[in-house]
């Protein structure tokens, strides 16, 4: 009974034993447990801050692009603005066409007027040269007029033309070239 008695106390002790080994083991599985957790956690909270951020980054590239959209726009006029610019600045030459076609008339009226002055004042003899002084300068005036004033075109053309420059320089040695420009 004895040899019985120690070998049971030899088992009691031994399953302790196991049953400290068991807890500490079953205490480890725990703590990696909950560190794991923490490290999953960690993980998401990484995972929802990248996409945040990814979103963010997004949305900013997104607003850079319309910012540059909005920027090259402004730098553009709308047809409306130039068709209207272009109405105004037709109507401008119109008026000042109307208005030098008032005053040619005008210049006829009193071109009439000295003339008639003239004839019933002057002598017809020394009135020749003064006349014909008076006509010359009077046909010079309106020459220059014509001369200075814009015609007005009655198509309305898609483009302006420009003139082409017509001379160049070598780059290397500045001497002037001779160069056939294109149309």
């Amino acid at each position: 009974d004895e040899e019985l008695l120690k070998h049971i106390q030899a088992t009691i002790v031994q399953v302790q034993g196991d049953c400290e080994k068991l807890s500490s083991v079953t205490g480890n599985l725990m703590d990696d447990h909950h560190q794991k957790q923490k490290d999953i956690e960690a993980l998401f909270q990484s995972l929802e801050r990248l996409e945040k951020e990814k979103a963010d980054k997004e949305e900013l590239v997104l607003e850079i692009d319309v910012k540059a959209d909005r920027a090259s726009l402004a730098g553009k006029v709308s047809c409306a603005q130039f068709d209207a610019a272009m109405e105004q600045l037709n109507k401008m030459i119109e008026d000042v066409l109307s208005k030098m076609t008032g005053q040619e008339q005008d210049w006829h009226q009193i071109q009439q007027k000295l003339i008639e002055e003239m004839d019933s004042k002057l002598d017809r003899l020394e009135l020749a040269p003064l006349r014909q002084q008076l006509e010359e300068r009077w046909r010079s005036i309106l020459k220059q007029l014509k001369e200075k004033a814009p015609q007005a075109e009655a198509n309305d053309a898609a483009g302006i033309r420009k003139q082409l420059l017509a001379h160049f320089h070598c780059l290397s040695c500045d001497r002037p070239l001779r160069v056939l420009v294109p149309g």
